[in-house]
């Protein structure tokens, strides 16, 4: 894992995790925690001969010439090896400065001769003019490496007004303060009535050097919880209590779980705000992108480190494990980069006012042929309307491209993002086959020919409507514990059980049934797939009884389905008997690639954006801080979408991004809802509601950690997947 996608981003990661394998070892680590105070490490010179120090530079000034990206790809690295040494100031400070157009430090700070400190909240430390002459005076609040630092990047007022300076150290009163972050220390600067140059007060909005701060803070907040998961998932795969390992508890795992989940949140936010600082784009919408780093990263980082010590137990509470420096690190970059809250409220304000991160990507140059042929082939359907425009485009392949041609377009990520977006274009609208979605790709891979073109064409043209009946009222989720028996006969089979939670039961022509045809075998191998005539099983004496399940909104969705004695001819299995659970799974290779359309913050996020431009007297601070914790998470699953699909085009595959992202995104949407009820008040109290108000949308989304596997069973796969740790015990062993 690593904040950058491509290759080179990649070998940069390796490289440095390979120099601080060498540099940072547990004894240099440990003397450092063990020094009265903190000195310049004798592997400085090292970074500054690799280009780390200013790999962010331009190359006139002794840099690399590459950018921010790359050095975030750094920073997180060193944090995540815990590399003593004042690294993050003297990159914040260089690229601060070079970004103001004041080169005369730059030199110094790429080879390493000066390091940098900095400090983001003012204190007591102000700038005064009277005249010409520009004076400081006071006390400066903490400043990060200030203990070895040389060239100050100081937070100070100036009247009402937040400004930086920087100043040599030869000219200031610097105490050594005793660190909490006993690896990397801080300092306390006083000065009376110094004067000051001209140019020693930055010609830098203030608000971008904090944007620059909080990116690279960010990325190494990434590494911390990177670390911290790593550590505490290798542990719970190989500590043993209660006779098993400690990963194999459903505690342990999910709470691994989550920390990988928040060590994701970080990545991606930091990620995309060190794309977006240098991006050509808004500043509104730069900054929006490094108010979502700070309002996420640091806050992730505690959040994981603290919970690694937990998962290690009594190992993690002592001095000699490094759980408490990784903690105090992360702890340490959340106060010193300001509040939580003030951030996330700076992430409400921002996207109030209208800013938006547009998420995009670039395609290859082939993608323009692609295009012009998609288009043309696109025209005749504008001319069309309703069924016959729906056809047309299945005919063509557009209902679900990534399949395999004749049904689809056999589609390569390239091609169903260039599909995707001239489709919006010419405002066209192919079938949704929803459960189709599923049966579909299980019969091209699985069914006969027979089948295929009994079934294919009238499903993507949504001629034929699709349920599914896994799920029983003794077994949930557990498909392994189906009940539903399938006894041969001749000609076909006779089914006999009941299905639950099927929604769409009443208005499906067919549906796909999992049952059970052999009782012998291991649970999950005595399974086949039947497609079941919904049509004429539910009329008098069919086999099929559909009765209505009425739901917490208190409407009638879902459905129990009773099966009695229903006769499933031959031709109606798909593979062999005995293949249902494979075929449970099944998905094609060519998977399905989309980007979100629209709002990076999705159809909720923007609701309740709408909604605080709504409340009488506007939002008070507690409810910009909700607002920006919900739009944070919004934007953060709008990230995990984009990274996947930057992974596609390159041919990679999916990363941990795609597990989180479900999880995280049915939080999302939960809270979203609860939240808007909060607002609305009482009048979200009254009943028999339109299913669009806040109230109807909250009760509906309480489905969603449910439906298609819930919540705990994600946890469970992420923890298992992912992270390798084991499965959960069979019954009775």
């Amino acid at each position: 894992m690593t904040i950058g996608l491509s290759d080179e981003a990649r070998e940069l990661r390796d490289s440095v995790r390979s120099w601080a394998a060498r540099h940072a070892t547990p004894a240099v680590i440990r003397e450092a925690v063990e020094a009265k105070r903190e000195v310049r490490p004798q592997y400085w010179d090292s970074l500054a001969e690799l280009g780390m120090l200013g790999l962010h530079l331009p190359e006139e000034h002794g840099g690399v010439g590459y950018g921010l990206l790359e050095a975030a790809v750094v920073v997180e690295e060193l944090g995540r090896a815990m590399v003593p040494g004042p690294f993050l100031p003297t990159v914040v400070v260089s690229a601060v400065l070079a970004e103001a157009g004041r080169t005369a430090e730059l030199e110094g700070l790429a080879d390493g001769s000066l390091s940098g400190a900095v400090s983001l909240q003012p204190g007591a430390l102000t700038v005064a003019r009277d005249g010409g002459r520009v004076t400081l005076s006071g006390t400066a609040g903490h400043v990060l490496g200030g203990q070895v630092g040389d060239v100050f990047l100081l937070a100070a007022r100036e009247g009402e007004q937040l400004v930086f300076v920087v100043v040599d150290r030869d000219r200031l009163e610097v105490t050594d303060l005793p660190g909490y972050d006993v690896v990397r220390r801080n300092a306390e600067v006083t000065v009376d009535g110094l004067e000051l140059a001209e140019d020693a007060v930055l010609q830098l909005d203030s608000q971008r050097v904090l944007d620059i701060a909080a990116t690279l803070f960010a990325a190494e907040a990434s590494g911390l919880a990177d670390w911290a998961t790593t550590t505490a998932a290798d542990y719970a795969r190989v500590r043993r209590q209660f006779g098993r390992v400690i990963g194999q508890f459903q505690g342990v795992k999910h709470k691994v779980a989550r920390m990988l989940t928040f060590a994701e949140q970080a990545r991606v936010t930091a990620w995309d705000a060190a794309r977006a600082l240098v991006e050509d784009i808004p500043a509104d919408e730069s900054s929006l992108a490094a108010a979502v780093a700070a309002a996420v990263a640091p806050e992730m980082g505690f959040q994981v480190t603290k919970d690694c010590i937990q998962v290690l137990g009594g190992i993690g509470y002592t001095w000699e494990h490094d759980a408490h420096l990784y903690m105090r690190r992360a702890q340490s970059l959340r106060i010193l980069l300001g509040s939580t809250a003030s951030w996330k409220r700076r992430v409400a304000t921002l996207t109030i006012a209208g800013a938006r991160r547009e998420l995009s990507v670039e395609l290859p140059a082939e993608a323009e042929q692609i295009r012009v042929d998609i288009r043309a082939e696109l025209e005749p359907a504008r001319a069309l309307e309703g069924a016959e425009r729906k056809a047309y485009l299945a005919e063509k392949g557009y209902t679900s491209p990534h399949l395999p041609a004749p049904w689809g377009k056999s589609a390569d990520a390239v091609t169903q993002l260039v599909v995707a977006e001239e489709l919006r274009a010419a405002e066209l609208t192919p079938h949704d086959m929803i459960i189709g979605n599923w049966v579909v790709p299980t019969l091209i891979a699985h069914g006969s020919a027979e089948q295929a073109q009994r079934f294919l064409p009238g499903s993507l043209r949504g001629d034929i409507v699709w349920c599914q009946l896994f799920s029983e009222p003794g077994a949930g989720s557990d498909l392994a514990s189906l009940s539903t028996k399938a006894t041969k006969v001749d000609g076909g089979w006779r089914l006999q059980g009941q299905k639950v939670w099927t929604s769409m039961a009443r208005d499906a022509h067919w549906g796909i049934c999992l049952a059970r045809t052999d009782a012998d075998v291991p649970k999950h191998k005595g399974l086949s797939y039947f497609l079941i005539d919904i049509k004429n099983g539910s009329v008098a004496g069919g086999g099929l009884d559909i009765r209505p399940l009425r739901e917490i909104t208190g409407e009638a969705l879902f459905n129990e389905v009773f099966i009695d004695d229903l006769f499933v001819p031959d031709d109606c299995l798909v593979g062999n008997p005995g293949d249902g659970w494979k075929l449970a799974r099944t998905t094609l290779a060519n998977e399905r690639v989309s980007m979100t359309a629209g709002s990076s913050l999705g159809a909720g996020g923007e609701a309740l954006v709408e909604l605080a431009g709504k409340l009488p007297g506007g939002v008070d601070d507690e409810q910009l801080t909700v607002l920006g914790k919900v739009l944070c998470d919004a934007q953060t699953g709008g990230l995990m979408g984009l990274r996947t699909t930057i992974r596609s085009l390159a041919g990679g595959q999916p990363g941990a991004e795609s597990s989180v992202a479900k999880l995280l995104g049915v939080e999302h949407i939960q809270q979203v809802w609860e939240v808007a009820m909060d607002w609305a008040g009482p009048s979200s109290l009254l009943g028999e509601q339109d299913r669009r108000t806040a109230t109807q949308m909250f009760l509906n989304s309480q489905c969603m950690s449910i439906a298609g596997g819930t919540t705990n069973v994600q946890l469970n796969i992420i923890g298992e997947r992912i992270l390798g740790l084991p499965r959960d015990p069979e019954p009775g062993k």
